[in-house]
């Protein structure tokens, strides 16, 4: 029986927290409401203080002097996009879009979302400066839409999560490439020439069965400096970097659990010492258990896991912090007459409702299947969850506009129709169905 210590009574519940994936999307909920409380206080000026402060990052006379807004929307988020990009090789590999079958709904589900919202917004800003803000209503932000599914009830087939995760993950792969074909400034060829070797070395190194996480995040580092001299969005040096990570394993999952067995074996068969240490012949054979254990796991899904929470509860959070801060006044419905908010805003609600639900029906009639045990009410409620675009639709509107002005007024829209959609979503995917 495992011994039971008083720390634990403090870690386990933490651990709990931490591990339940909707929890995520309360924190970045929670630093939302901090944000805009903090702006909308008397304590509104240390809040622009703060995420102006310049941190510097260099040496001799090459040196990196941003503001700490900037390091974390172009660093951090480095991250963040790191871990969109492991996410998506698993994906690929054997998850809900390693095949045709599988990934047909959920993509053609995610294009659909993409592409109405944008038209949406483009009908309300063309012929304006503000036009190049199509960008903003087309991201699906995911952890804000499974931490809602999460809430609507345990009646929810696993399916319709399954789905969810899925079409958001789509939804970021086009985000990705929107940001990188579209978001991008002028391009500086010889730091991104320089970036793209280190690309190329690190795909030979995994060729080469090179499995140390050290080798690929010191050589990922210096992509994402080359990326952000050369004046393509630093963050696209993450899911690049993400698709070099090894994936497979050095043993088979039989050799692993039969070789484990043998070692077991052996770990009952040593002479204990009768003390509360191990003998070394035990701590012998654990060694090579753990070397095993490495074997068995792929660097990919090591890295993705010990991340996660990092990007979850640090990351993520942290950006809705210096991103979400907006002044809420009396005149905030009326704030939100002008092309930007209204193209954001019902893009997101509207489009990203409509996108999701007629690019479903429109595979469906073609033959593909609504995920096992789910109904139409569900894929209603699932494409209204579409319509909360937080996370994404902020990075991309930072990276659309140079002016305040127009970068306020998307927001003003994406925190509206977030949180609509999440109200309105949660409604519909809350009602149990009639047995």
């Amino acid at each position: 029986m495992k011994q039971s210590y008083p720390i634990d009574k403090i870690t386990q519940p933490v651990s709990k927290f931490i591990n339940q994936e909707h929890t995520g999307g309360i924190v970045l909920f929670i630093s939302v409401i901090v944000a805009i409380v903090w702006v909308n206080s008397p304590f509104q000026l240390s809040y622009h203080q703060l995420w102006d402060l310049k941190l510097s990052l260099g040496f001799d006379k090459y040196v990196l002097n941003h503001p700490l807004h900037l390091w974390i929307n172009d660093g951090l988020m480095a991250l963040f996009f790191f871990v969109i990009g492991l996410e998506l090789k698993r994906e690929f590999m054997a998850g809900e879009l390693s095949s045709v079958k599988k990934a047909s709904l959920p993509m053609f589900a995610a294009l659909g979302g993409m592409l109405v919202p944008a038209f949406i917004f483009f009908l309300f800003n063309t012929g304006k400066p503000s036009a190049h803000g199509w960008g903003i209503p087309m991201a699906t932000d995911i952890a804000f839409a499974l931490a809602l599914l999460s809430m609507a009830g345990k009646h929810i087939p696993s399916s319709v999560k399954v789905f969810l995760s899925a079409l958001a993950v789509a939804d970021d792969l086009g985000a990705v490439l929107v940001i990188a074909l579209f978001y991008s400034s002028h391009i500086a060829l010889v730091p991104l020439t320089f970036g793209v070797w280190l690309l190329v070395l690190l795909l030979i190194g995994n060729k080469m069965g090179i499995r140390s996480t050290a080798f690929y995040l010191i050589i990922g580092f210096a992509v994402w400096i080359a990326f952000l001299l050369s004046g393509v969005h630093a963050t696209i040096a993450g899911v690049l970097v993400a698709f070099t990570i090894p994936a497979r394993t050095r043993i088979s999952e039989i050799s692993y659990t039969q070789s484990v067995k043998q070692y077991l074996t052996d770990f009952e068969n040593e002479q204990p010492n009768n003390s509360t240490l191990i003998t070394p012949g035990q701590h012998h054979i654990i060694d090579k258990i753990k070397k095993l254990s490495l074997d068995a796991e792929t660097p990919l899904q090591k890295i993705e896991h010990t991340l996660h929470p990092w990007v979850a509860f640090v990351i993520m959070p942290l950006f809705a912090l210096a991103n979400a801060g907006i002044i809420v006044s009396h005149d905030f419905f009326s704030s939100l007459a002008n092309p930007v908010s209204m193209g954001v805003a019902i893009g997101l609600l509207a489009g990203k409702f409509t996108g999701v639900l007629l690019f479903t029906w429109f595979m469906v009639k073609f033959g593909a299947q609504l995920p096992a045990g789910s109904s139409w009410k569900q894929m209603t409620g699932v494409a209204l969850l579409a319509g909360v675009g937080f996370t994404m639709s902020l990075f991309i509107s930072a990276l659309a506009f140079d002016h305040v002005e127009m970068i306020d007024q998307a927001k003003y829209g994406i925190l509206l129709a977030s949180l609509l959609a999440g109200i309105s979503g949660v409604a519909v995917l809350s009602k149990k169905p009639k047995t």
